[in-house]
């Protein structure tokens, strides 16, 4: 069924990024916190590449990453996905959840880990809290996962480059945390493998919760409406589909020529006897 399908590909997804995440939770941990070769070179040549503009940009950019934009991205994807008010409203509220909790778990994966940031010398903005997995960069990549969601079930019309524009501004805002040097590039990869997980946990739950429905409420992959609207009533060969009104129509149809062969046989068999008593009676 379609339900299952979906629910096991983002079982599948989710499964594959938490067992990422749980690699690189283990490095970082193995490391003691201590920042991996590839941390130290991105945010050494971040340091040394920070023109005006770039910085007033970037910052820009990481503001949109928290705060009240995340969740006004998750209630249009609700939006989005439900057809009916009723439908809209219990998907607005499935993903402000689905985006809430995903907050609360990765903030208690961040203060078990207890990773340092940079070195406050090279920071650019604000932060607070401990580095691994990177708040901003999680927080959008859910937001962002969650629209992308909706605007696949859906189908909606210019629902593609709205889906890249998303994608692209969750990795925007990844990336400037690195660029701003508040954030060790690890932290940021793993908020992107921790978003994906906990999206995948949610879309596995939600689609197992309806089986034979995709996800969000009453809304197939192709746009179509499930769960609202009278139902239709069953053709002329009932429920069974056209295979069964195509057999139905054959076994007529023989049936028919049945009976209009041993309707013509008996009328001929009535001429013949006629006529023979007529001959009979002349002769």
């Amino acid at each position: 069924m379609r339900g299952d399908r979906t629910a096991a590909r983002a079982g599948g997804c989710g499964l594959g990024a938490w067992a990422a995440f749980g690699l690189l939770t283990a490095v970082v941990v193995g490391h003691d916190g201590r920042p991996l070769p590839v941390d130290r070179a991105l945010l050494s040549w971040s340091v040394g590449h920070r023109p005006d503009v770039a910085l007033a940009f970037a910052r820009g950019v990481t503001a949109t990453g928290t705060g009240v934009v995340p969740f006004v991205l998750a209630a249009v994807a609700g939006v989005v996905a439900g057809r009916t008010p009723r439908q809209r409203t219990l998907a607005v509220a499935l993903c402000l959840g689905c985006l809430g909790a995903g907050q609360a778990l990765r903030y208690g994966v961040m203060t078990l880990v207890a990773r340092p940031r940079p070195p406050l010398t090279d920071w650019q903005t604000h932060a607070s809290g401990w580095a691994f997995p990177s708040g901003h960069t999680t927080t959008s990549a859910l937001a962002a996962g969650l629209l992308i969601v909706a605007l696949r079930v859906r189908g909606a019309r210019g629902g593609a480059p709205l889906a890249v524009a998303a994608g692209a501004w969750a990795a925007l805002v990844g990336l400037t945390r690195v660029y701003l040097g508040v954030h060790w590039f690890s932290d940021v990869v793993g908020g992107w493998l921790f978003a994906a997980g906990w999206l995948g946990v949610c879309l596995y739950a939600l689609a197992r919760r309806r089986p034979g429905a995709e996800p969000f409420h009453g809304v197939t992959a192709a746009g179509g409406d499930t769960g609202s609207g009278p139902p239709r009533p069953p053709g002329p060969a009932g429920p069974e589909g056209p295979a069964q009104q195509r057999t139905t129509g054959m076994a007529q149809h023989r049936t028919a020529g049945a009976t209009q062969g041993r309707t013509a046989g008996t009328a001929q068999h009535r001429t013949a006897g006629a006529t023979q008593a007529r001959t009979a009676g002349a002769a």
